[in-house]
């Protein structure tokens, strides 16, 4: 069976899954909004980025960085909807695009065994997190966009650190730049 068939099936199935799921809650008087109802964003993401996985090749990393956007859309979801601190958009939209691209390029990347895919994401994903970082602190920093509840500062620490992590990956997976042989050629 060919990857693109096996994709459309793999998607078709995960689709019948949650339809079924969400029939299952509504037969058994089941809210699934009060489960949190961020993993209806979270969920159609984690299964676009399996369904690329699954797929592979181009038409899978085509997959895979809309599954990637989706589930970061999520993720954030999920932390304002845990806080409150809804106000986080105006920097955290960093996170979705440039860094659920960075995010989706380097898991497909490893997940795969395209290691080239994999580097050519962290600079993105750096970039996502760095715009976040740098909006972040000034927002929060210098605006107090997110009040008194003190989340915020050590939350942009906690970025920092990230960012420092995701640098050193960065610079354990590169390759040296490619040098042409020397010649030993004299004529010229």
């Amino acid at each position: 069976m060919d990857s693109t068939r096996r994709g459309t099936i793999l998607l078709g199935l995960a689709l019948v899954l949650l339809g079924g799921l969400a029939l299952a809650g509504r037969l058994l008087n089941i809210d699934l909004l009060s489960l949190g109802w961020p993993i209806f964003v979270l969920a159609p993401g984690i299964v676009l980025f399996a369904a690329g996985v699954a797929i592979g090749g181009k038409g899978g990393l085509g997959l895979a960085v809309p599954g990637g956007i989706i589930s970061m859309v999520g993720v954030v979801l999920t932390f304002q909807s845990a806080t409150g601190m809804w106000g986080t958009w105006a920097y955290a939209w960093a996170l979705v695009a440039p860094g659920g691209v960075g995010v989706a390029f380097v898991l497909y990347g490893l997940l795969t065994g395209q290691r080239d895919v994999a580097r050519g994401g962290l600079p993105i994903l750096l970039t996502g997190i760095g715009l976040f970082i740098g909006f972040g602190l000034f927002f929060e920093g210098v605006l107090h966009l997110s009040g008194a509840n003190g989340l915020a500062e050590p939350l942009l620490a906690a970025a920092l650190v990230a960012l420092g992590v995701v640098v050193i990956l960065f610079g354990l997976l590169r390759r040296p730049p490619m040098r042409p042989p020397y010649s030993t050629d004299t004529t010229r």
